[in-house]
């Protein structure tokens, strides 16, 4: 599921070298619009509703897979 979630966040950013690590904030500079378009595929992709709570826990890809688990999806 890491792999699908990179490849979703390098698509919508246009940005290499995202890893498990990577803070979308300092390390991408992503803008809040730049996060609602990421989860808005990521929702689309995993079908699954992350809710404006979740959202504002997600600082790095980790969390969004930690979000994801927890929300029951899979690849």
């Amino acid at each position: 599921m890491l792999e699908k979630i990179i490849a979703i966040i390098i698509a919508e950013t246009g940005q290499p070298g995202v890893s498990a690590q990577t803070d979308l904030v300092r390390d991408l500079q992503l803008n809040s619009f730049d996060i609602v378009n990421i989860v808005a595929a990521l929702e689309e992709t995993f079908d699954v509703e992350i809710n404006v709570r979740e959202i504002r826990k997600i600082r790095n890809v980790k969390d969004i897979l930690t979000t994801l688990t927890r929300l029951g999806a899979h690849d």
